[in-house]
């Protein structure tokens, strides 16, 4: 929702104007044609009008219908802020509403002793002006397998994490009959494995699920994907470290194969340093 209203902010103007250019392009019995303004502007979720003394004489209208329970209560609170310009029309600042709970605005026109309340939801104006790229139910099939995936992925970050706690308890139940040193590795391969993808899964979740940005943020998924290779390079580095040990204590004549090991991981390490400085270098920086 954030970034929806920052991207509202930074087009405020152009957007403003169309929306007043929109209001005044209306028949001016709204009420009577608020079922044919309401079908066809999408973004326009409700609306209905208040007299002069700030009650409320029409029914709210929406798309499915009319809700007339309100008739006549005070909406004096909406208006302590209302500044009309010289066309008689006020275009609030952003709000999360408190029906839809989607970013939207509220437009007031006022005309002939009556004001007329519009709310507008935002992300279909933006998308209308092309500001944003926004289609709902691809938005929601998009959310619903990503919603799969990332519960599977956390599922099986689970699975390996309790394998390795299982693996570190049977070790320590069997110490005389066990390869500790391969155990032990075993079982830390296994948690650290378990919580790279356990943070891989809670980051989609998070950024695609339930704060579904509006632009593509590449700075964003560069962290994420970061992120997990730390953690299947550290991974390596313990398995390398385990693979030296066991040479080193069982094989002396195959440390070099050990030492290609190494060789890869840290140039795996190398690699990873390069490309956080170039992604640091290609994301251009906000302005405060």
């Amino acid at each position: 929702m954030k970034e929806v209203i920052n991207i509202y902010r930074k087009q405020k103007i152009n957007v403003d104007y169309f929306v007043k250019r929109l209001i005044e392009s209306f028949p001016k019995d709204y009420m009577s044609e608020a079922q044919n303004i309401l079908k066809q502007y999408r973004y326009i979720q409700l609306m209905y009008g208040v007299d002069c003394e700030y009650k409320q004489t029409t029914p709210i209208m929406f798309k499915k219908g009319a809700d007339s329970s309100h008739i006549g209560s005070d909406k004096s609170h909406y208006f302590v802020k209302l500044r009309l310009d010289e066309n008689g029309i006020y275009i609030s600042n952003p709000y999360i509403h408190y029906k839809t709970g989607k970013a939207s605005i509220s437009v007031v026109h006022f005309i002939n002793s009556t004001y007329y309340i519009f709310d507008i939801d935002l992300i279909f104006l933006l998308e209308e002006l092309k500001l944003i790229e926004y289609n709902s139910f691809h938005d929601k099939v998009k959310k619903v397998i990503y919603f799969f995936g990332s519960t599977a992925l956390a599922l099986v970050a689970i699975a390996l994490i309790g394998y390795g706690v299982f693996v570190f308890f049977l070790l320590m139940s069997s110490l005389a009959t066990s390869d500790f040193l391969h155990d032990i590795f075993r079982s830390i391969i296994s948690i650290t494995l378990g919580l790279a993808i356990y943070d891989l899964a809670k980051q989609i979740f998070e950024h695609e699920v339930m704060y579904q940005s509006f632009h593509r943020s590449e700075d964003k998924q560069y962290k994420v994907l970061g992120k997990f290779l730390i953690s299947i390079i550290i991974a390596l580095s313990i398995e390398t470290l385990m693979v030296v040990f066991k040479i080193a204590l069982e094989d002396i004549s195959n440390m070099v194969s050990a030492f290609y090991l190494l060789i890869g991981t840290t140039i795996m390490f190398v690699g990873l340093g390069y490309f956080y400085k170039t992604i640091q270098e290609a994301t251009p920086k906000e302005d405060d």
